[in-house]
């Protein structure tokens, strides 16, 4: 029987996470699908998008999407967010691009075994201080470390911007609450999950296993965006509010956008999640063939697709 619809794209034929357009986010239109593109449209027109391309879909209030739109992102491993007012709510996601359950595993392995864990975050804490000796902090010193080394960030930027700065204080539950550069902040750092989400669900991990941050259903989506906020959300925050904007949310959203425009973000995100989890670094392509396969209690795998019972043993 020949099941309907129109089959996936192969995983070879799909483009790579790191090779795609970081985020677009999009409110108050329709979309749906014109060939292999997405469309846009709104009392303004109509925009085309190609869907190969994309690596996150931002939904914002007011977006009407399309079964058909929806299908053609998922043939195409694009991963489809919904989410709140400036895009600082997360709703829901789309699929992964990974057929392979190698990262998910590793990294299930890793947060469920104490030392394999504090590997791990010493490592997160070590990329962020690169050339120092950090192997032997224990957690409570590593956290402080990297206080001070934020504290220190915040006030840099406030001097080369002239951006007056306090500290680091928002209302999860009010956007508006906050000062200027506590405003910008929070909308930068919002894209800056939502590209990080994106790659975690496309490698085929989960954002709900932290290794520093825990508890939460994106606690690695907070670990991964960690490494970058000081090179990218945190400049561009006091760039954005110096420039005096007119709408605080669509003006970050613009500028971390041209920030990430060269792609190298993604590339650091899949390289760093893979060597995080499969300590040492590994080698080869992200997106291995589909292998399913039965687990046995000796530890090895064996092949699925057949049957296993004794001919002669009816149990």
């Amino acid at each position: 029987m020949k099941i309907p619809g129109v089959p996936p794209a192969e995983l070879p034929d799909l483009t790579r996470a790191e090779d795609r357009i970081s985020f677009l986010y999009l409110e108050r239109c329709v979309i749906h699908r014109d060939s292999n593109a997405l469309t846009a449209t709104d009392d303004r027109g109509v925009v085309h998008i190609p869907a190969a391309s994309v690596g996150v879909l931002l939904l914002g209030p007011g977006t009407s999407v399309t079964h058909q739109a929806i299908a053609l992102l998922a043939d195409h491993g694009a991963t489809a967010i919904w989410v709140g007012e400036r895009g600082v709510r997360y709703y829901a996601h789309g699929r992964s691009l990974a057929s392979s359950s190698r990262l998910l595993i590793a990294q299930a392995a890793a947060v469920s075994h104490r030392g394999r864990r504090l590997a791990v975050a010493r490592t997160m804490y070590a990329i962020r201080f690169p050339g120092e000796d950090t192997a032997n902090l224990t957690m409570q010193q590593l956290r402080g470390k990297e206080g001070a080394r934020v504290r220190r960030i915040y006030r840099e930027h406030a001097a080369r911007t002239g951006v007056a700065w306090n500290q680091r204080q928002y209302d999860r539950e009010d956007f508006e609450s906050g000062d200027l550069i506590n405003q910008t902040l929070s909308a930068a750092h919002a894209c800056l999950y939502g590209i990080v989400h994106a790659v975690i669900v496309a490698l085929g991990a989960a954002p709900g296993l932290g290794f520093v941050h825990t508890g939460h259903e994106r606690a690695f989506v907070y670990d991964i965006a960690d490494l970058y906020k000081a090179d990218i959300t945190i400049p561009v925050a006091f760039d954005v509010a110096a420039s005096d904007p007119t709408d605080i949310s669509a003006d970050t959203r613009r500028a971390v956008r041209d920030r990430v425009h060269d792609g190298a973000i993604l590339t650091r995100c899949v390289r760093d999640i893979r060597m995080l989890l499969l300590q040492p670094q590994p080698t080869g392509e992200i997106e291995e063939e589909e292998s399913l396969g039965l687990w046995d209690d000796n530890g090895f795998e064996v092949a699925a697709g057949r049957n296993y019972a004794d001919e002669d043993v009816d149990f």
